[in-house]
């Protein structure tokens, strides 16, 4: 128990510290922002910050931090470490760094960011990347909230009728302005989310007959899956996720001012990574050990355990009001994930997004794609999704430091992507290597090619950073002006 209030308490206070220390790196100004200078009426709206943290909250949240730290969790209390540090020195970070770039320029996608600041290759890669994540990323969020959502209504309502009434909520959240059911919506339901963990908490902390297991560095996951690489693509969402990348230029189309950066993006991670704690810290206390805890994760599934886990530590009311927070957070992250491809196309194909024409165009193909992929068995769709959001944030991360470094406020500043981004380096290329969806390789092979590959990627940052001190001043001037 000790382990799990220690590590709120840190995901707090270093909210306090460290993200001010981020926030002083990157110098937020009294700029006017796109909510103001562009403000179309369809994505760029003010929306005032308490409103913008929630909904950021429910944009990223998704069931990466329930689903993600439950599979965790079987890994053992190690996990607690992972969430904290994963969360405070590269996601939140990441999420900060990918809204707050993007606002400087008019609330681009994290694409066009990478086209701007790694070149036109890294364009269409992230282009490709962006979308490919992102319609996996909607199809997830619809997949698992069905199968949890059929569990509490009669059987004549299956997964299927409820994974299109979820796809038409999808196409209506995707066309309509971002403050007609968003901004109106989002707000309700992040407290509800946050209510849901607070009282899954204050079950497994208060009821005697669940303890919380305190920290440990052992591998205590059934499958002998190793910590490295493995736990840190399981829980992507609650420590470190490219996804955000994609859902942040939304939120810095609306904020209101650059000081509100902090509290809605590197605020809205660490209540996320809070909420992965509780959901890490339940499974394993719940279920007693990590093999009864993978035992309920295969045989009732991902949405079965959070099922159990809900009804039987709040009983009936409370169970139900757990679950409709674990079905609105998939939801709520599922229309923003196509909501963000919709704009990552429209900005691909050069089609101007005031008109609803041009909206139908590029989500109609968009979800049909996502209805015909929500027939793969989740685990597949799951992995796939785990190990392209670690990738993307890793490029996130770097194109965070290409942006620091041409800013060049502190030569060293840009360490604070520079150091993320080499580890979520090592972490995605060793697990692609060793992974069965990847080359299938064993650890003696892939952990050399992923800790050497990270070490290059560095060694070429520090020559970039290098270079940058021997610019003409005229050069520099065109990039301190952003």
């Amino acid at each position: 128990m000790y382990s799990f209030v220690i590590s709120i308490s840190v995901l707090i206070i270093v909210y306090l510290v460290y993200g001010r220390l981020i926030e002083r790196v990157f110098r937020p100004d009294d700029r006017e922002t796109p909510a103001y200078t562009i403000n179309d009426g369809v994505d760029c709206v003010p929306i005032k910050t308490r409103k913008s943290v929630l909904i950021q909250l429910l944009n990223i949240a998704g069931t990466g931090p329930i689903f993600g730290a439950l599979m965790g969790a079987c890994f053992g209390p190690v996990v607690f470490l992972w969430i904290v540090f994963g969360s405070i020195l590269g996601g939140a970070v990441h999420d900060y760094m990918s809204g707050m770039i993007s606002e400087r320029h008019d609330g681009q996608s994290i694409a066009q960011l990478s086209g701007i600041y790694m070149g036109d290759v890294v364009l269409l890669i992230m282009r490709v990347f962006s979308i490919v994540l992102l319609i996996l990323t909607g199809t997830v969020f619809v997949t698992s909230p069905a199968a949890l959502i059929s569990r509490l209504t009669p059987e004549a309502l299956t997964d299927n009728f409820w994974i299109v009434l979820i796809l038409i909520y999808y196409v209506l959240a995707t066309l309509l302005p971002i403050d007609k059911i968003i901004g109106r919506l989002y707000p309700i339901f992040g407290v509800i989310l946050i209510v849901m963990a607070v009282g899954i908490a204050g079950g497994i902390l208060l009821i005697p007959d669940y303890t919380v297991p305190e920290l440990t560095f052992k591998d205590f996951h059934p499958d002998n899956l190793p910590i490295w690489p493995f736990m840190f693509v399981t829980v992507a969402c609650g420590a470190i996720s490219g996804f955000h990348a994609t859902q942040s230029p939304m939120m810095a189309k609306c904020i209101t001012n650059e000081h509100a950066g902090r509290p809605v993006f590197y605020g809205a991670m660490i209540i996320e990574s809070v909420i992965a704690l509780v959901w890490a810290a339940a499974g394993a206390a719940f279920y007693g050990s990590t093999e009864m805890l993978n035992n309920a994760l295969n045989e009732l599934g991902q949405s079965g355990a959070v099922y159990e886990i809900s009804h039987e530590l709040l009983g009936s009311v409370g169970g139900v009001l757990a679950v409709i927070g674990v079905v609105v957070c998939p939801i709520t992250s599922g229309d923003t994930a196509f909501r963000s491809a919709r704009l990552i196309l429209g900005e691909w194909a050069g089609l101007e997004q005031r008109k609803i024409k041009n909206r139908l165009i590029l989500t109609i193909p968009m979800l049909g794609l996502a209805a015909v992929l929500t027939q793969i068995d989740f685990n597949v769709l799951w992995r796939y999704f785990s190990w392209s959001n670690q990738t993307l944030a890793m490029i996130a991360l770097w194109v965070s430091s290409s942006y620091l470094i041409h800013k060049g406020y502190y030569k060293w500043g840009s360490l604070i992507t520079a150091v993320p981004a080499t580890f979520m380096t090592a972490v995605s290329i060793t697990y692609i290597m060793m992974a069965d969806e990847g080359f299938g390789l064993s650890q003696r092979a892939s952990y050399p090619v992923g800790i050497v590959l990270a070490i290059f990627a560095f060694i070429v940052y520090i020559i970039e950073l290098q270079r940058w001190d021997h610019k003409p001043s005229d050069y520099k001037k065109k990039w301190k002006g952003v």
